[in-house]
């Protein structure tokens, strides 16, 4: 099943016809432009700031042991336990809390080691280090609507450094 949008009602991130006003390393830079055209009263409703040339960057944060991973479901199943004991909590009349509290934690922590123990030992030591990974952009294009990308082009060539940096 699709849904469609009834004709004039367009997605808050689509321009008409957009042109590219600049390109910039950095999305301060970019932002830096659409701010100078905001204070020289240009229309920035007919801007967008486009992250372009993707690349994924994983930074690795350590070595996965046997310890990090008992570690790691030690963590986990101290939050998981005491989510576990509030819900108890809420909808479970008790009549000794510490008790609750104590055994909802040793049940979360037990399970979530078992858990990380099986994940990691499945792995066979093919990946044998934590990491985060985030996809970036390396470029960011200013875009404009085509009726005043000229005039938004005119305008950023006087923000200072610009012309300079158009021989780059």
């Amino acid at each position: 099943m699709s849904f469609s949008q009834p004709k004039g009602v367009g997605s808050i991130f689509e321009l008409e016809f957009p042109q590219s006003v600049g390109i910039y390393n950095s999305y301060a830079d970019a932002q830096k432009a659409v701010d100078y055209l905001s204070d020289q009263k240009f229309e920035v409703q007919n801007l967008a700031i486009v992250g372009t040339e993707l690349k994924s960057v994983e930074r690795v944060l350590g070595r996965k042991t046997w310890r990090t991973v008992l570690i790691s479901g030690v963590q986990t199943g101290v939050s998981t336990g005491l989510l576990v004991a509030l819900l108890m909590l809420i909808f479970v009349p008790v009549p000794n809390l510490l008790v609750l509290f104590l055994v909802a934690l040793a049940i979360g922590i037990a399970i979530s080691i078992v858990f990380q123990a099986i994940g990691y030992a499945l792995t066979q030591g093919k990946r044998d280090f934590t990491s985060i990974t985030q996809t970036v952009a390396t470029k960011y294009e200013v875009l404009c609507e085509h009726k005043v990308a000229a005039k938004a082009r005119e305008l950023l060539l006087q923000l200072p450094g610009a012309r300079a940096a158009a021989f780059e």
